[in-house]
């Protein structure tokens, strides 16, 4: 079979797909179903406008918080412990025994120690002049 290689900044959502498709088939064959189920919580404000949120997704028995972000009026209010309270009060309902995240911001990081998330790994300079912080929590 003759192959080329290519690199692309513009993938088709279609080959994105097939991407995931595939690593899904193999993950599965290996380790068994993941169970991924998108997870989402959102603040909105009288207007029904989201004023902050956290997406995600539960696999494997853990939560996995990919965004969470909240607008600059709501912040210092503890608006991402409650928003991380309800994803986790929802993963345990689906059987997960862990949560993780990770971040840049430092005071992001302190924020999620607060909710009872500990580091277990950094990467320097990611981005210059700061660590990724990976935190984790057992529910």
């Amino acid at each position: 079979m003759k192959t080329t290689l290519e690199t692309t900044a513009d993938p088709s959502a279609q080959e994105l797909a097939f991407l995931g498709e595939q690593l899904t088939a193999f993950n599965d064959a290996d380790v068994g179903a993941s169970g991924r189920k998108a997870l989402a919580v959102f603040v909105r404000d009288e207007a029904g406008k989201v004023v902050a949120g956290i997406s995600g997704y539960t696999a494997w028995g853990w939560l996995f918080v990919q965004w969470l972000w909240v607008d600059e009026s709501l912040r210092g209010q503890h608006m991402a412990g409650q928003m991380l309270q309800a994803a986790e009060q929802e993963a345990v309902a689906r059987g997960c025994h862990g949560a993780w995240i990770d971040t840049f911001n430092p005071k992001a990081a302190r924020a999620y120690e607060r909710q009872g998330y500990q580091p277990f790994g950094t990467l320097p300079d990611f981005p210059i002049g700061r660590s990724r912080i990976f935190m984790r929590k057992a529910l």
